[in-house]
């Protein structure tokens, strides 16, 4: 093990680099075709870095960028390590290809904020074997030890004799040996002398998308380029029966109208030919999965079977015997929360460019899993996956619903079909009507206490739609003996001192698309059980933050909390507002888990039910931050990301189709209604954890609660209306 991550010897060693001309390696991932063949030479190696004459430093960025800044932290790893001149670093997005892949995910694939921390010591590995073989070739040059050799930013330093060579001289001469040299851990470099790890360096991404240079799908364009949009199922299953695609064809400018599995897809020379039929366009589909799912009675149906002890569920979470701690308790405490489905609300409209001929394919795409597009992409096509090269471009924003990748299935069934490059673009109303959803939840947790007020049992019972099976299949699930990770996230109380809990997963399937949501569970399973802790403490007559500090058993949590408390003033009186806390974490506890903790500050419009959230601070433990600045952005979006999925986020179902129609009628934040933010970072550890989505679970929770100090109501049902705060108060 290394830092968590399980690396075969191969795996930790075979981190590869390619200089130009005779200076080239090979970085293969374990168990990989590339591993047992590849031939050295230019042409065929996966490569880290490359380096020219002229001192110039090539680092591939290894997944793609939607907008954390992935595509300069991790190069930047590399380049710690290599010891080189940040300013003649350039960086290129990597080719697809498994020399890539994550060693958390087997595959190159964005989620869960996890990219820097997965990819952290394989590419400081890659950096300091491509140092070692520089200062081997410089060594057998200019015969001297090795160890008497050092680095300066991008230079070999032989102090003895006062010589001095830049890397790119270096290059031209070196060759890199059949077996790259072996780095272990311990010989890289200390996190105290790390130069550009840990400093603000500018984001790469920045100049490109300031300027309108950053190409994304919607922008590309190929000579003979036809133009496609989809009309989705309504829901799962749902296939066309009928549809009126032969009228269409007589419009001008529309070349195609095909039906798919479970779609039609209008094709034609122009974009706005293609959204102009597509209005005409009418289609009589199949029963889906789905078709009688309307989600405000469901839910009621959600917390009748959350309520029922009898009705079998998943243990998640098991410490302990809660329910025989429950039922020989003192007292029980018992509360119940809801939320509703929520849609990712992307701004770039997923889109996809394909070309298939023949014997080869082509995918441009901005996809948080482009070795699944490469893979499923070859399928249809019926050849090789190294026959398909895919171009990942940055995303318009993807918060899980781009690790889907159904939008680039479309495109090359359709360019196939059709038999010449194809750009998919969904509308905002196709984007909705066919929304891959964060999964609608209600909660029953029950606590049992002694007649101290001490918790003796925590039961949390989950009744929600699964989200496992629709990403990666249903035996994956079942390899997870049923746990849903994914939805169960954060449904646990394991850094409060609880002696026995039990989480039970309730499974709710309609039939409705659901997926990775930012944040995955700690949006709703966070709210409910900070929410519920809060109430222990009014219970208790102790102060909230007090109750929590009392109650953590881990001191980096409780040095979280105490930030926060200090950044607000916990103890300042305040007039027409009130304060209320959460506290979330993000991460896997075998890779190390981020922990952060938000202070929010309310005032509530009685009148009208309006809350207005004014201020958030926000104390985050990401371990070591690779670049602050930017973690600290990140963390803000993320806070406001809650505020926005905690006020007015919703979307329901009728009848199995999704009522909203776009952003007129699915609310997001509006600017004027933005709280100030702030956020401190809270330095643990000699390695980076996860942070992109950190803020996201503290938030409602917060909120509920600050509402809750101001009002002595509870604010249960996520998100927090205007309808459901005033019903809150008239109770």
């Amino acid at each position: 093990m290394t830092d968590g991550i399980t690396l075969s010897r191969r795996g930790l060693l075979g981190t590869g680099l390619a200089f130009t001309f005779s200076f080239a390696g090979a970085f293969t991932g374990p168990g990989t075709a590339e591993a047992q063949s590849a031939p050295a030479g230019p042409a065929t190696l996966n490569a880290y870095v490359r380096i020219a004459p002229d001192g110039t430093i090539t680092i591939q960025a290894p997944v793609p960028e939607m907008g954390q800044a992935s595509n300069t932290a991790l190069p930047l790893i590399v380049a710690e390590e290599l010891d080189a001149d940040w300013s003649k670093v350039r960086i290129e997005t990597a080719p697809v290809r498994p020399a890539y892949d994550s060693p958390i995910f087997r595959s190159q694939f964005v989620v869960a904020s996890l990219s820097v921390r997965g990819y952290w010591m394989p590419l400081r590995i890659a950096g300091a074997q491509a140092r070692r073989v520089l200062l081997d070739a410089v060594a057998a040059r200019w015969g001297v030890p090795v160890d008497q050799l050092t680095t300066e930013p991008s230079v070999v330093v032989h102090a003895a004799s006062n010589r001095r060579i830049g890397y790119g001289e270096v290059a031209a001469f070196a060759t890199v040996p059949a077996t790259l040299p072996e780095i272990a851990p311990a010989a890289l470099k200390p996190v105290s002398a790390f130069r550009l790890v840990g400093r603000d360096v500018p984001r790469f991404d920045v100049p490109a998308k300031a300027t309108g240079q950053a190409v994304f799908a919607i922008d590309v364009r190929l000579p003979g380029m036809l133009h496609a949009t989809v009309a989705r199922s309504p829901g799962l299953g749902a296939r066309p029966l009928t549809h009126n695609g032969a009228a269409l064809l007589a419009r001008p400018g529309i070349t195609h109208v095909l039906p798919l599995d479970q779609g039609v897809a209008i094709v034609g020379e122009r974009v706005e030919a293609v959204l102009a039929a597509r209005r005409e366009l009418a289609v009589t589909w199949s029963p889906g999965e789905g078709a009688s799912h309307s989600s405000e009675p469901a839910l009621a149906s959600y917390l009748a079977d959350a309520r029922d002890t009898a009705k079998a569920g998943v243990a998640v979470v098991r410490n302990g015997e809660a329910a025989q701690a429950i039922a020989g308790a003192a007292r029980v405490h018992t509360a119940e929360f809801t939320s509703d489905y929520v849609y990712h609300a992307q701004m770039e409209p997923l889109t996809c460019v394909a070309h298939v001929t023949g014997d080869a394919a082509e995918v441009w795409a901005g996809t948080q899993w482009p070795s699944l597009v490469r893979d499923e992409a070859a399928k249809i096509a019926g050849i090789p996956a190294d026959r398909v090269k895919v171009n990942m471009l940055t995303m318009g924003g993807g918060f899980g619903r781009r690790a889907a990748i159904d939008y680039a299935i479309e495109a090359v069934t359709i360019a196939k079909a059709v038999g010449r490059p194809v750009k998919v673009m969904a509308t905002r109303e196709d984007d909705i009507a066919n929304a891959h959803v964060r999964p609608m939840t209600a909660h029953r947790i029950d606590v049992g206490l002694d007649a101290a007020g001490k918790i003796t049992g925590w039961r949390h019972r989950l009744a929600a739609d699964l989200v496992v099976p629709m990403l990666y299949g249903r035996a994956r699930l079942d390899a997870q003996r049923g746990v849903d990770h994914i939805v169960t996230y954060h449904a646990n109380v394991a850094h409060y001192d609880v002696p026995a809990a039990l989480t039970e997963h309730v499974y709710r399937e309609h039939g409705v698309r659901t997926a990775p949501w930012r944040g995955i569970g700690a949006g709703p399973n966070a709210f409910a059980v900070e929410a519920v802790i809060d109430d222990l403490a009014r219970q208790a007559n102790a102060d909230p933050l007090a109750y929590r500090l009392a109650l953590l058993k881990d001191a980096r949590a409780k040095a979280v909390l105490e930030a926060a408390g200090a950044m607000a003033e916990w103890g300042r009186r305040r007039e027409g507002t009130s304060l209320g806390i959460g506290f979330a974490k993000l991460g896997l506890p075998q890779l190390g888990e981020a922990l952060s903790a938000t202070v929010a500050e309310v005032a509530v419009d009685r009148a009208n039910g309006q809350i207005r959230v004014l201020r958030l601070w926000c104390a985050a433990d990401i371990g070591l931050a690779v670049q602050p600045r930017n973690a600290m952005r990140q963390i803000e979006a993320s806070l406001l990301w809650g505020v926005s999925s905690a006020l007015t986020e919703r979307l329901t179902f009728r009848d199995g189709a999704v009522e909203q129609t776009n952003f007129s009628d699915y609310e997001v934040l509006r600017a004027s209604d933005t709280p100030q933010v702030q956020v401190r970072l809270i330095r643990s550890g000699e390695m980076p954890l996860p942070a992109a989505e950190l803020g996201l679970g503290t938030v409602a929770p917060a909120i509920s609660n600050a509402v809750l100090a101001a009002t002595g109501r509870r604010l249960a049902g996520m998100p927090f209306t205007r309808d459901r705060v005033r019903a809150a108060l008239a109770t």
